[in-house]
């Protein structure tokens, strides 16, 4: 036994971390009723117009094996908001099980949610699993976006092995009303055509809302992006977009083209720093 091999290893540090947000209405004004941070999760809420807007962020910078993450919010009833990502989240390296994050949403009776995170950049060789669950009060909306990007292209970074856990639910009253599970792993992406077809970036948009359908068509209209491949329909109740990009910058462009029409012409969270409305 070499002096080198006797010294004890220690556990490599995990970086954990938990926010969240709790808004309630009052009148005519929106209130900040409960707040908590933990670890390297954090939660701001800039004062960008009448509509409050969440902004959560990792300070640790990024996720490995055995990371936690966790962000909820809850709207009482009758609460509008927006919530985002500061930046986009980044899955490293792991050679010791994988990341977690969970996001958990409550939206009350006559609420509505627009939850746009910034893209998850995986990295080769990354293993994450991450849960979001989105429940809606009576007569209660939701916009939820998720997009992710396999490396960075312009660093000549390629992914060839990665272990993605990604499942969204969207309930009412414990009901669920849309569920998307979805396994990403090495052998996904050396399925070809049958998978991401050559594709390094995808993103998933849904919406659920009454009349939902009558937003269909105008957002077709909109789904030209050069370098995407994308489609929507719409079905009791829920409208879903699914887009397909060789690159994360025309996947965004595309995403801020549609978010433009579904949420006729707001603009974006101002941390995206991008061209309101994808112009």
């Amino acid at each position: 036994m070499t002096l080198i091999s006797a010294i004890p290893s220690s556990p490599m540090q995990r970086s954990s971390g938990e926010a969240s947000v709790r808004l309630r209405r009052d009148g005519s004004r929106i209130q900040l009723v409960g707040l908590r941070q933990q670890g390297s999760a954090k939660a701001i809420l800039p004062r960008v117009s009448a509509v409050p807007e969440v902004v959560f962020l990792n300070t640790s910078g990024g996720l490995t094996g055995g990371d936690r993450l966790s962000y909820a919010v809850a709207l009482e009833e009758g609460v509008q908001a927006v919530a985002t990502t500061q930046t986009a989240e980044r899955a490293y390296r792991s050679v010791s099980g994988a990341a977690r994050v969970d996001v958990g949403i409550e939206v009350g009776a006559g609420g509505w949610i627009d939850w746009l995170p910034q893209e998850t950049i995986l990295f080769d060789a990354s293993s994450l699993d991450r849960r979001t669950q989105i429940s809606l009060g009576p007569d209660a909306g939701c916009l939820a976006l998720e997009a992710v990007v396999l490396g960075r292209h312009a660093m000549g970074e390629t992914v060839r092995s990665i272990a993605f856990r990604d499942r969204r639910e969207f309930r009412r009253a414990g009901k669920i009303l849309h569920l998307e599970p979805l396994a990403l792993n090495h052998a996904a992406l050396d399925a070809g055509q049958a998978v991401l077809g050559g594709a390094r970036c995808f993103a998933s948009l849904v919406m659920i809302a009454p009349g939902v359908a009558d937003a269909l068509a105008p957002l077709r209209q909109v789904l030209s992006e050069p370098g995407v491949s994308a489609a929507a329909s719409a079905f009791d109740g829920r409208l879903v977009l699914r887009v397909m990009a060789t690159d994360g910058w025309p996947l965004r462009r595309q995403i801020a083209r549609a978010l433009s029409v579904l949420r006729r012409g707001a603009v974006l969270p101002r941390v995206w720093q991008f061209q309101e409305n994808g112009r």
